[in-house]
């Protein structure tokens, strides 16, 4: 393939960068001054091959962020475009809470009324359990619950499916696939890209978007933006010499029961189950504590993953200020630790007894891996360089195929208020999003 003549260049194969090409392509052909303007997308392996391949595919609008809200709620709608030949299972999702979690849980359930986004809420401990028994799972037991949020858009989609489709119509369209083909670095004269550099030439262009998941750091130091920045806190206290980019170890793994020992009362796919709670944790193996401080997993099951799939909390790896692959695609025996395993089949018991005697299944394959997080954890979107549009999404990534939607809208000049709360001058002003207490970075 010719490496000539390209007016776009979106560098990652994965949800973001297949969307934004698709989107693009269509925008670009409506209009006169834009047609046949060519885009390529370019990967250092294959489509699906980092973090967007191999994510639990959920698919969620449970956010204490008012701005996270609309924008997933946006990419709902998105998936639902072309849901079946995407994967997409419309199943729900539901957030189940202890009480240090209720007046934040209230709150996103009011504001997504407020915005159209359909959803249920039971509060109190015996109304819960009673709600889940009678209508999800008759076996359920989970302890501490005194809320749940059923939320009755979103699930989860098969991840390779979605891409695959994406990057068809992508094609479709015009636009230019190169896999196997490393970025190295970006020619940056005047203030502007002009070309992208690839371990099989330079790649001139006029407009750079790059959609690089967990490799963020790598593409922020190609764009020589600083390492170190400075955040004023919505008191108007500023905080000087914070990491731009942290890694969290993610862990996720399968059950290898068969998907249907997850079904629901009526034998149906049940929501996505995400589970927040203090109650003490013990080991279904002997009985020993695990944890008796706040824990949290997610869960369903997964005919992609051929088992009940899901993961618990991330943790903190100290790999943010060396240049290092951060994902498990060069380090393809990446495996969760026996630690994680126990907790989550442990943590399944906790919530269901079907899952009582089951430990012994637990997959041992690769899956996990690393997400580079932002200093709150939330996406940057937002152009560099006057013409690089960065999709840094903080590990959010998977379930926003919508983003692609409204960054090539604004290539094109239509801006996009749903992305305006994640430029990344939110720092420097103290426009944060707010903190929610949920164990997990990223709600």
């Amino acid at each position: 393939m010719s490496l000539k003549g390209c007016d776009y260049v979106i560098i990652g194969a994965g949800i973001h960068g297949l969307s934004t090409a698709y989107h693009l392509s269509l925008g670009i052909k409506k209009n006169p001054a834009t047609a046949g303007k060519k885009i390529v997308v370019v990967d250092k392996s294959g489509i699906g091959a980092g973090a967007s391949g191999i994510a639990c595919g959920v698919i969620r609008n449970n956010y204490y962020q008012p701005a996270m809200r609309e924008l997933i709620a946006h990419s709902v709608d998105v998936w639902g475009e072309d849901g079946e030949k995407y994967g997409y299972n419309p199943v729900g999702y539901m957030q189940i809470s202890c009480e240090t979690m209720h007046k934040d849980v209230a709150e996103i359930y009011k504001t997504q009324k407020e915005i159209g986004y359909p959803s249920e809420f039971i509060e109190g401990e015996a109304d819960c359990l009673k709600y889940m028994r009678e209508n999800i799972f008759d076996d359920w037991r989970a302890r501490n619950i005194t809320s749940i949020l059923h939320e009755k858009k979103g699930g989860y989609a098969h991840n390779t499916r979605a891409l695959y489709r994406l990057a068809e119509k992508a094609e479709a369209e015009g636009v230019q696939i190169m896999t196997g083909t490393a970025v190295t670095g970006l020619k940056i004269q005047g203030g502007c890209v002009t070309a992208v550099e690839t371990d099989k030439g330079d790649i001139p262009c006029e407009y750079v978007v790059s959609a690089p998941g967990p490799w963020a750091k790598t593409f922020w130091d190609m764009l020589e933006l600083p390492n170190r920045i400075s955040i004023k806190n919505p008191r108007g206290k500023i905080h000087e010499n914070i990491k731009m980019w942290t890694y969290w170890c993610l862990e996720e793994g399968t059950l290898g029961v068969e998907p249907e020992v997850g079904m629901n009362n009526v034998g149906q796919m049940p929501p996505v189950i995400h589970v927040d709670t203090d109650a003490p944790l013990y080991s279904s193996e002997d009985g020993s504590l695990i944890t008796d401080k706040m824990w949290g997993i997610y869960y369903k099951p997964d005919f992609h993953f051929a088992g009940i799939q899901g993961g618990a909390m991330p943790y903190i790896v100290d790999r943010a200020e060396v240049n290092v692959d951060p994902y498990g695609i060069d380090s393809p025996d990446f495996v969760v630790g026996p630690e994680f395993a126990h907790m989550w089949t442990s943590a399944l018991a906790h919530c269901q007894e079907r899952y009582a005697d089951k430990y012994r299944l637990y997959k041992n394959e690769p899956s996990g891996g690393i997400g580079a997080f932002t200093p709150d954890n939330f996406p940057v979107f937002d152009v560099f360089k006057q013409n690089c549009y960065l999709i840094a999404d903080s590990n959010h990534g998977y379930k926003m195929i919508g983003v692609g939607k409204l960054v090539a809208e604004e290539i094109l000049g239509q801006a996009s208020s749903l992305l305006v709360p994640f430029r990344f001058d939110r720092y420097e002003k103290g426009n944060l999003h707010p903190e929610s207490n949920s164990p997990f970075p990223w709600s």
